[in-house]
């Protein structure tokens, strides 16, 4: 993705691989986009790039449900002692 390569050309003797630098810097860069923007990132993704984005999704959403399930779970646990 053209983006994605802008970004690295950008940042990669700024940043170091930590995923904290990284969010930081996706979280800004997403701040400048609205949602027509990033629809028309979507539409120019190939096959490949699109079901790579939608499996992230899908994978980060899930991690975070079981995360968000767990934690519940814990908190429940810790509150019947």
């Amino acid at each position: 993705m053209k983006l994605v390569d802008e970004i690295f050309e950008m940042y990669r003797n700024k940043l170091t691989e930590d995923e904290e630098d990284l969010d930081m810097v996706t979280f800004a860069v997403l701040e400048n986009f609205d949602r027509k923007e990033l629809l028309e990132l979507i539409e120019e993704m190939d096959d490949h790039e699109l079901q790579y984005f939608v499996r992230l999704y899908l994978l980060e959403s899930l991690k975070g449900k079981f995360a968000q399930v767990d934690e519940n779970y814990q908190y429940e646990s810790k509150n019947l002692h």
